[in-house]
């Protein structure tokens, strides 16, 4: 299971690349093993801004549909738009060509609370 030491993760899997006030979001390894083959990434919240924890979008395998949370306050300022076309990203590579949307950081002291890869292991019993 690929757990990469240099990003943050969430209790929800998903997992943040911080980069100054910006923040890459996608789902974790595990997410995409557990939820399948990805068919669908629907992302309507481009240009809102949310609280953490709020619903930015959803992704949809062929055995279900998930939420995607939040897991930092701001603005979506980008959507990976070829998962429009290539959804089977987020299975291929979900800490790259999967990753799903960028946020402009409203509060970072949010950063804190996220999971370094170590607690996310322990969280997932890797």
């Amino acid at each position: 299971m690929n757990i990469p030491a240099n990003l943050k993760y969430t209790k929800d899997h998903e997992w943040v690349s911080l980069d100054g006030d910006i923040a890459t979001v996608g789902i974790t390894d595990f997410a995409q093993k557990e939820l399948g083959d990805i068919v669908y990434v629907e992302v309507e919240t481009l240009d809102q801004t949310l609280a953490k924890d709020e619903v930015f979008g959803t992704v949809e395998a062929v055995k279900t549909v998930s939420d995607l949370f939040l897991p930092l306050s701001g603005e979506i300022i980008e959507f990976n738009e070829e998962l429009e076309t290539t959804p089977e990203a987020v299975n291929s590579d979900p800490y790259g060509a999967g990753w799903m949307v960028k946020v402009k950081i409203s509060d970072a002291s949010e950063i804190d609370a996220l999971l370094s890869a170590d607690a996310y292991k322990e969280l997932i019993g890797a």
